[in-house]
């Protein structure tokens, strides 16, 4: 993966707490009203159950615990955005563990409820600076907290397209978020300045090598929602049945994302 150049964007870490909790608490709500039929029905992830997916949920808080178990790194040697790009080889592990628990906690609401404890717990204990040894290697704690949002967002998305007329609600904060990291994983992936990305109202990145403007309109565009824009991010959509719904607009001729899309999976 290609070092990002421009400047790492900064998160607010109180912000960004409110946020996790936030939207974590819209899915344990959502998890609570539903029925064991539901519960077993597929997810577009692969063999994962909406059960599967619910108990992966308190994963993305629970991995904060299980990472301050293990020794603190003597120095950071990744940075935020080094963090997308290393998740895919956790992929089988992370399935495993998912059915592992599911089956584990029949309680679904309690297992959620444990784990927004501890997190909440850990934040409190420990300071944001705290180095942690994740896939993409060491990060502060409140860098870290940072992905559980992409975390959080994306399954929120995975849980309403399983289930029919869920419709969780998105946290601003968190949705805005996971929004900009993606976008600035692109950057990163795609360094340049002939092509800029918008997803409004979150995040406008510049990317791809070419010819770079100055002012005006660049000259290629690339405009969509920010929920398209991390189903493309994440590999829930693709680039081809994006433009073939309407869903993205794109104009000249470095506006075709499709060779660095998705960005994690």
């Amino acid at each position: 993966m290609p070092p990002a150049k421009k400047r790492t964007r900064s998160y607010d870490p109180a912000k960004i707490r409110a946020a996790v909790l936030a939207q974590f608490g819209n899915i344990r709500a959502a998890v609570a009203t539903l029925t064991p039929e539901q519960l077993a029905l597929p997810t577009r992830l692969g063999d994962w159950t909406v059960r599967d997916l619910a108990a992966h949920c308190a994963m993305a808080l629970d991995a904060v615990d299980r990472l301050l178990e293990e020794p603190e790194p003597a120095a950071q040697d990744a940075r935020l955005l080094d963090w997308p790009f290393a998740i895919a080889a956790d992929a089988p592990a992370i399935a495993d563990t998912a059915r592992r628990l599911a089956e584990e906690h029949q309680d679904l609401d309690a297992h959620l409820t444990g784990a927004e404890h501890r997190f909440t717990a850990n934040l409190d204990a420990h300071p944001a600076g705290r180095l942690l040894p994740t896939s993409a290697g060491a990060l502060p704690l409140a860098d870290y907290v940072v992905t559980r949002t992409v975390e959080l967002v994306v399954h929120t998305d995975d849980l309403d397209a399983a289930v029919p007329g869920l419709d969780i609600g998105y946290d601003r904060q968190a949705l805005a978020a996971c929004t900009r990291l993606l976008a600035d994983a692109l950057a990163a992936k795609a360094p340049g300045g002939s092509t800029e990305v918008r997803v409004p109202p979150y995040a406008v990145v510049q990317c791809v090598a070419g010819p770079r403007h100055t002012r005006g309109t660049p000259p290629s565009v690339v405009e969509t929602d920010p929920l398209t824009w991390i189903r493309l991010a994440t590999g829930r959509l693709t680039w081809q049945q994006a433009l073939q719904d309407a869903e993205v607009s794109a104009s000249g001729e470095r506006a075709d994302l499709s060779a660095y899309l998705p960005l994690m999976t």
